[in-house]
């Protein structure tokens, strides 16, 4: 059975850090992309980054440069780090296998204050 379970998420300051952290288990980590989106109320759900098995990235215009997503197939453990973070980017994260149709982590708050 397939879980994700995130963690690292909280209440920072305008311009602070957080890391999120995926753990996943029940799959064969190294060969799948993991992703990471987020959702605030109201609003679907929207893809934030992206990385392959080879380790190929991608990101939302609005997180570039400012967000990195990593993955330790030795841990399997997908990461993404926020830097100088802004209030738009509070929302629930979610950590996610296979797309809108695959599997989700429970979500984890992030909050950034002004």
């Amino acid at each position: 059975q397939v879980q994700l379970v995130e963690s690292g998420g909280g209440l920072v300051q305008a311009g602070g850090s957080l890391r999120l952290s995926c753990a996943a288990s029940g799959i064969i980590f190294s060969i799948n992309a993991m992703h990471w989106y987020r959702q605030v109320p109201g609003k679907q759900r929207g893809l934030v980054a992206t990385i392959t098995s080879g380790g190929t990235t991608t990101y939302l215009d609005s997180v570039k440069g400012r967000f990195t997503i990593s993955r330790d197939n030795a841990k399997n453990t997908v990461y993404l780090q926020m830097n100088s973070l802004k209030p738009e980017d509070t929302a629930v994260y979610y950590c996610n296998l296979g797309g809108a149709q695959g599997y989700w982590g429970q979500g984890t708050q992030v909050t950034v204050s002004s």
